[in-house]
């Protein structure tokens, strides 16, 4: 039972993408959740619901407006031409782009009923000790809220290295650049290469058994029991 050079070099693409992803949505998400959290504005209703469409979305209508949004034609490729860094459609960084607004709702939902669940009482009494607001995030909501970000990462880690829909619209199948491990096993099935589906697919099969068995079992060391 071994791997190709092929599926080796798919797999550590998928791991560089799902960490490359998951880093850039601790930046992005973590502010949006903690909005989210904290807002009375009316608009905390419709841009939570703009954060959990992927959940619901078809992947393949995702991946079409992004690849549209991000081709010579769309707002986002203008940019990036404009800036000189060219069109992200079939590049590893339009992968990250893909995945980034296909992964959100992983990252910031649990981040967000992690901040929800702190109440109001900590900050409170961080400000009575006249903590500043960033003091009090950093201080009291972020060690506070470990529980949520460790669920997040795991959950958004997890969901990218599982993508196949979103990858496979935006970044096509370049070996090397953007053929991800799931895409690899499309290949495979769509030339009844069965055998070599099935060990890709274990191996995909047993990290996530792996990744949700850390996610079920792991609990915070203040937890009591």
């Amino acid at each position: 039972m071994f791997l190709t050079e092929t599926d080796i070099e798919a797999i550590a693409l998928t791991l560089r993408l799902a960490t490359v992803t998951t880093l850039i949505l601790f930046a992005l998400g973590t502010p949006i959740a903690w909005w989210l959290a904290r807002t009375r504005s009316r608009w905390k209703g419709p841009i939570g619901a703009v954060v959990a469409l992927p959940l619901v979305l078809p992947p393949s209508v995702l991946g079409f407006y992004l690849l549209v949004a991000m081709g010579p034609n769309g707002p986002v490729g203008r940019l990036t031409e404009a800036f000189g860094i060219g069109l992200l459609p079939f590049t590893f960084w339009g992968l990250v782009a893909g995945s980034v607004f296909y992964s959100l709702p992983f990252m910031v939902q649990p981040v967000q009923n992690a901040f929800e669940s702190i109440g109001d009482r900590p900050l409170e009494a961080a400000a009575t000790l006249r903590a500043a607001p960033l003091d009090r995030f950093f201080s009291v909501a972020l060690p506070l809220s470990l529980p949520g970000f460790v669920t997040a990462g795991i959950l958004t880690f997890a969901h990218t290295v599982g993508e196949f829909g979103v990858v496979l619209m935006i970044g096509g199948n370049i070996p090397g650049v953007t053929r991800v491990a799931s895409v690899q096993i499309y290949d495979y099935v769509e030339a009844l290469e069965y055998g070599n589906a099935h060990r890709l697919a274990a191996v995909l099969l047993v990290f996530s058994f792996l990744v949700l068995l850390a996610l079920y079992t792991w609990k915070p060391s203040g937890k009591k029991q």
